[in-house]
């Protein structure tokens, strides 16, 4: 008997992403080429899509060394000194920063700009987040490096809870993580003391955790298609996991294992913010083959 196979219609690229893909392919069609800081999405095989129609992805270094070129800024944002760089280097930003994370980055300097890193008395401004994500990097530059970055609540040892601090969250994280984050920071800070804290983390991805928990609990099989270098991914693929065992993360369509199925009647492929939907019906049509070998 063949397997039913079901892609979820929620996974895939989100808004940001797909903004900034679009001004990419836009470009590419008008001149044929075009530059990248960064790898346009955490996906390899949509990058070597994109470099195929003349995307040049290039590292921050590179840029120093570039000008009069254009340089299309991805959704994850940039801090301000790489605008400044431009401006220097007379490079055309093509800027696809995500209006979430863009929003985020006006809040954090409008905050900023209100403190004094060297007065004890003047809040600390900490970002959870992963250290050295792009979005992360984009919003500790709005306050010339100060901003604080934790990770988890062990990051928080370097918070001084002397002094009143303002939380903020990056798009991507998980809500459960912010609350912990939260509340072990209103656990430690002197009493007496401001704690300001603001959920900023997009709903179009973290709603998706609790979508994606109730797809793979209905299916025998659930493939999670993600590239190695996606966060987003490695969170939601064990979010699948956790309801379902059978749950196995593959990068594209050559990493799948017969075994894997084997029994199975309804299966499901799923995937991160990063994956484009391609690459997902690429798997079923892989799967679909196999069916009628």
């Amino acid at each position: 008997m063949k397997a039913n196979i079901e892609i979820d219609s929620e996974s895939g690229f989100c808004f940001g992403v797909v903004t900034a893909i679009r001004k990419a392919e836009e470009e590419l069609e008008r001149t044929g080429s075009l530059y990248c800081l960064g790898d346009i999405v955490h996906n390899s095989d949509e990058v070597e899509r994109l470099r195929a129609k003349g995307l040049t992805t290039i590292t921050h270094e590179d840029m120093h060394s570039l000008k009069d070129a254009k340089v299309l800024l991805r959704a994850h944002g940039e801090p301000p000194e790489t605008y400044r760089l431009a401006e220097r280097n007379s490079i055309e930003i093509i800027d696809a920063t995500c209006p979430v994370v863009l929003k985020l980055q006006q809040r954090i300097k409008a905050d900023f700009d209100k403190c004094n890193p060297s007065d004890i008395a003047s809040p600390q401004i900490v970002i959870y987040g992963k250290r050295g994500h792009a979005e992360v990097n984009g919003l500790v530059g709005q306050t010339e490096g100060h901003a604080i970055v934790v990770e988890d609540i062990k990051g928080l040892d370097k918070v001084d809870f002397s002094r009143p601090v303002i939380l903020y969250s990056q798009t991507t994280k998980s809500l459960e993580g912010f609350n912990a984050v939260v509340e072990e920071i209103k656990r430690r800070i002197e009493p007496g003391l401001t704690f300001k804290y603001y959920d900023t983390i997009c709903r179009q991805v973290a709603n998706r955790a609790e979508h994606l928990r109730n797809f793979a609990k209905s299916k025998d099989v659930v493939l999670f298609v993600a590239g190695t270098k996606s966060s987003n991914g490695k969170v939601l693929y064990n979010h699948c996991k956790e309801v379902n065992p059978r749950t196995h993360l593959i990068s594209n369509e050559h990493e799948l294992q017969a075994d894997w199925i084997k029994g199975a009647t309804n299966i499901g492929i799923c995937g991160a913010t990063s994956t484009p939907r391609w690459l997902m019906e690429r798997v079923r049509d892989t799967l679909h083959e196999d069916d009628n070998e």
